[in-house]
């Protein structure tokens, strides 16, 4: 089996690796200051604290990990620490690796790192590669035709046939390139077991469908829906 990680520990903080990225990934990787001007912030969609990088001709996102409404109040960084292998970012790293490897059209992880700030909580960040030449699909709602609608909808079905359950299915997490679609942003997501129950589909697509209401508006969910469903449906699989 191809190794698929490389764990680096130091007192209270980890950091994974890509095989691909081996000896040249630091923790100081995770700092945007380090960057300095190589670092450029992504200005859509999240909640801040996502930069493009330029590193050894590599093209890359790091991506902290904030939480959002009221708790992030009380501490918008800070995540509370139970053991290593539910820190956020190992689990997305590990996820994203299992959909890569799946030929799932995600992007590749680079690496991940946690710090322990105190003995309950940790702060964390992810490392992925860029997806060159992908615009968000809320920028393009209006725009895609028919047909695009329906190979989104058979992307999202490829998913959830495999599993996949995406935690916060969105059109900001949703990247496109031509006629292509790669999803995004895995936090909190994970692989279902064979067998257990599919009302979460039903959810994911729900989530969705108010998101294209959000950005776009009611009735331009309504008429590229049907053409999404027809994918979705289509791709059943024998």
């Amino acid at each position: 089996m191809v190794e698929s990680e490389i764990c680096e520990r130091e007192k209270g903080s980890g950091l994974l690796i890509h095989p691909d990225y081996e000896g040249r990934v630091t923790k100081e990787w995770f700092k945007p200051d380090y960057w300095g001007e190589r670092a450029q912030p992504v200005s859509t969609g999240g909640r801040g604290g996502a930069w493009f990088l330029e590193a050894d001709g590599s093209r890359l996102v790091l991506r902290e990990y904030r939480r959002g409404g009221l708790v992030a109040k009380l501490s918008e960084k800070a995540y509370a620490y139970t053991r290593e292998q539910d820190v956020r970012s190992f689990s997305e790293f590990r996820l994203l690796n299992q959909m890569h490897r799946m030929g799932l059209p995600v992007p590749r992880p680079v690496a991940a790192w946690y710090r322990k700030v105190s003995l309950v909580q940790y702060r964390a960040a992810i490392i992925i590669e860029r997806l060159d030449g992908t615009v968000p699909l809320a920028e393009l709602i209006t725009r895609l035709r028919a047909e695009d609608w329906c190979a989104l909808g058979k992307t999202i079905r490829r998913f959830h046939d495999a599993g996949v359950r995406h935690a916060d299915l969105n059109c900001f997490n949703v990247l496109v390139e031509g006629s292509r679609f790669y999803l995004i942003d895995f936090d909190k997501g994970r692989i279902q077991p064979p067998g257990s129950a599919s009302s979460w589909k039903n959810a994911n697509l729900e989530r969705f469908a108010r998101s294209l209401r959000k950005v776009a508006g009611e009735a331009a969910q309504r008429k590229v829906w049907d053409a999404f469903m027809n994918g979705y449906n289509g791709s059943q699989s024998a």
